[in-house]
């Protein structure tokens, strides 16, 4: 069984309610089990004009299902709660699932890339993975999850779900 780190967002609609709904269809696929989460987050956009800050969360699960079967069920489940895509970079969406580590397998295909190839530069998904896995190091840049979190020059804002102040 694999050992794997999903990254869980919604920035549109009830942005808790699809990031929970996603887990608990994660959690009832044949060949995922659900090892445990973080806390949510409220992030700051990154990479996207957009005034709707995103519910984030990270899942530790394990599974017998390849990278590719699971990206596909990934991708599944983004469609079937209601996911758009555009060819013109990212957009508000109900909800994102990305692969950030499976084990500490590089893998490096036209559809897939791990570990994330953005990973490294968001504090949305270095905060939480802080939560479950502070000293697991990157297997292409060799630094520590704390290490990555340090490096980072301009991170967005990230805030336990539920503290963020409006101004």
């Amino acid at each position: 069984m694999a050992i794997v780190y999903l990254s869980l967002g919604s920035n549109f609609g009830d942005r808790i309610g699809y990031v929970q709904q996603a887990a608990s269809l994660l959690g009832a696929c044949e060949g995922i089990s659900i090892v445990r989460t973080s806390a949510f987050y409220e992030t700051e956009p990154w990479g996207m004009n957009s005034e709707n800050w995103f519910v984030n969360a990270v899942l530790e699960i394990k599974t017998n299902l390849s990278p590719q079967k699971l990206l596909e069920e990934c991708q599944r489940i983004e469609n079937q709660l209601g996911r758009k895509r555009s060819e013109n970079g990212y957009i508000d969406r109900t909800l994102d699932i990305d692969i950030l580590f499976y084990n500490k397998d590089i893998i490096n295909e036209e559809n897939l890339i791990i570990p994330h190839k953005f990973v490294h530069l968001r504090a949305f998904t270095l905060v939480p993975l802080l939560e479950l896995i502070p000293n697991f190091e990157h297997p292409v840049l060799h630094k520590t999850i704390s290490e990555l979190h340090n490096d980072l020059e301009n991170p967005e804002m990230v805030f336990l779900y539920g503290t963020r102040v409006e101004i």
